[in-house]
């Protein structure tokens, strides 16, 4: 079954069958998502569960202006980065004026991104900020398009794609960092 007929037998029927059938097809999803933000299995764990109960209390609500995977990456990463909010006690993760920017010509190229070893890019991308993280991840490790990446994040392309701009030049920077430090 595809996972919009799940989702109507589900909101019909509430079937336990329905639920386990999405759990089963996202959950490892959700963790691994939850893992990249959180850097805490247990708190994924945690994090994987209550996000299948906003997802199952709130299936009805689902619009179909997006794919239902879509729609659960959405909720998982509002989840995390809200978790993170509060664990910092950082506000305005996000500012407004990021919605406003222009379209920008993309200054760091991908290659710069693409050329780096794996565990120079493991650690490059663990000093970034969650949020810079994230979108870099949505982008390149789950080859999502910048349309789909607003519709899960609520922003507009134009913004998404300033994330992505911002995120890569923190990239590149702290991929100087590391360099000078390692042949200084």
């Amino acid at each position: 079954m595809k996972d919009m007929e799940v989702i109507q037998t589900y909101i019909e029927t509430q079937s336990p069958v329905c639920f386990r059938l999405l759990y089963q097809r996202y959950a490892g999803k959700v963790y691994s998502k939850c893992i990249s933000l959180l850097k805490d299995e247990a708190l994924a764990e945690d994090a994987t569960q209550e996000i299948f109960t906003k997802i199952f209390m709130n299936v009805s609500k689902f619009a179909e202006r997006s794919k239902f995977s879509t729609w659960v990456y959405s909720i998982t990463y509002n989840y995390c980065i809200d978790y993170l909010r509060k664990k910092n006690k950082q506000k305005d993760l996000f500012s407004e004026d990021i919605e406003k920017a222009p379209d920008v010509e993309d200054e760091v190229h991908d290659e710069v991104l693409l050329e780096m070893e794996v565990y120079q890019l493991k650690q490059v991308l663990e000093n970034l900020p969650a949020d810079d993280r994230m979108v870099l991840l949505m982008k390149y490790q789950d080859d999502m398009s910048i349309k789909e990446i607003a519709d899960a994040l609520d922003k507009t392309e134009s913004a998404i794609k300033m994330r992505i701009k911002r995120a890569k030049a923190k990239a590149q920077q702290i991929r100087e960092e590391m360099f000078e430090e390692e042949y200084s």
